[in-house]
């Protein structure tokens, strides 16, 4: 098995130019980083946990947290795997009695889940650049970040419903 690095979110912003939302995770003690381009509403639940934000009922990654637990198991670590063809690849790592249970699981659906249990989060050391925040981000292009007490009134306000409107 190759070599693993605890990381952490470092950043999560939207890429203007693209309307992307980006998170980018730092090595603990180091410099290197893996930015990963994800969804909306991963971002949204990403943001809302950073932010300690709840709505009355759970979401999603509020939910599968409910289950895992319900389920008598714990988040132990969520782990980066690999990068195939620009797709980021995570498992969840689940603990139950003696047992580990692995779940194959996309890496923005795994760091919202991993924040709601303050699990920490690893990354195959492959996986790691050698790179400023900036250049992570998004090379040449500006990136607008997510501010700690504007994206919790920001987030405070939204309508749950708002996470399931798309442009077709």
């Amino acid at each position: 098995m190759q070599d693993i690095l605890e990381v952490g979110v470092v950043h999560l912003g939207v890429e203007k130019n693209s309307n992307t939302p980006i998170v980018v995770l730092q090595e603990k003690d180091g410099e290197r980083m893996i930015p990963i381009y994800i969804g909306h509403a991963e971002a949204q639940a990403i943001a809302m946990e950073m932010a300690d934000v709840k709505f009355e009922r759970p979401l999603t990654h509020d939910l599968m947290q409910q289950v895992i637990v319900g389920l008598g198991a714990e988040l132990s670590r969520v782990i980066l795997t690999r990068v195939e063809k620009s797709t980021y690849y995570a498992e969840l790592q689940l603990r139950r009695d003696d047992h580990v249970i692995q779940i194959d699981a996309r890496p923005s659906d795994s760091i919202a889940i991993a924040l709601r249990f303050r699990a920490p989060i690893f990354a195959a050391e492959d996986l790691l650049t050698a790179t400023s925040a900036e250049d992570a981000v998004a090379p040449d292009t500006s990136s607008e970040s997510l501010e700690s007490d504007a994206l919790k009134k920001y987030l405070e306000d939204l309508d749950p419903e708002d996470f399931g409107k798309f442009k077709p």
